[in-house]
């Protein structure tokens, strides 16, 4: 038989630097789970990603308090702000440009977000992170 699933849990956590503290702490305590066994998993799991940047993870609780956890990619906004070096976007985004992204980075950041993105196919994807990019404040070169 299937276990049964109690909830869902999502969080943004730094890549290799899941803890007990909040947010992942008291998300996982209220449904019974084993915080420090999900701290290694994840870090464990992410490893491979550059420490610091934040990942979003689904997180499957079940009724016999075990769970199962999916990483996603990076936010588009983090990379994107990352790429073009600013720290925050523009807060007025049709006024104020407050940086740059090229072209090839707009594609490098598709192609790390393609399995999470709807896109049919890249150039869609560019096409999709060009307008987040827009929104953002950033002046999309190429």
């Amino acid at each position: 038989m299937a276990k049964k699933v109690i909830g869902y849990i999502k969080l943004q956590v730094k890549a290799g630097q899941a803890n007990p503290s909040p947010p992942v702490g008291p998300a996982l305590g209220q449904r019974g789970l084993n915080i420090m066994e999900f701290c290694k998993a994840f870090n464990a799991a992410t490893q491979k990603l550059e420490p610091g940047l934040p990942v979003p993870v689904i997180i499957t609780a079940y009724s016999d308090r075990t769970f199962t956890f999916i990483t996603k990619s990076t936010p588009a906004t983090t990379l994107l702000k990352k790429a073009a070096g600013v720290s925050s976007g523009s807060k007025r985004p049709n006024t104020d440009k407050v940086g740059k992204v090229t072209r090839k980075q707009l594609e490098e950041i598709a192609k790390a977000k393609e399995a999470d993105l709807t896109a049919a196919d890249l150039d869609a994807a560019v096409r999709t992170i060009a307008g987040s990019a827009r929104s953002m404040g950033l002046v999309v070169e190429g």
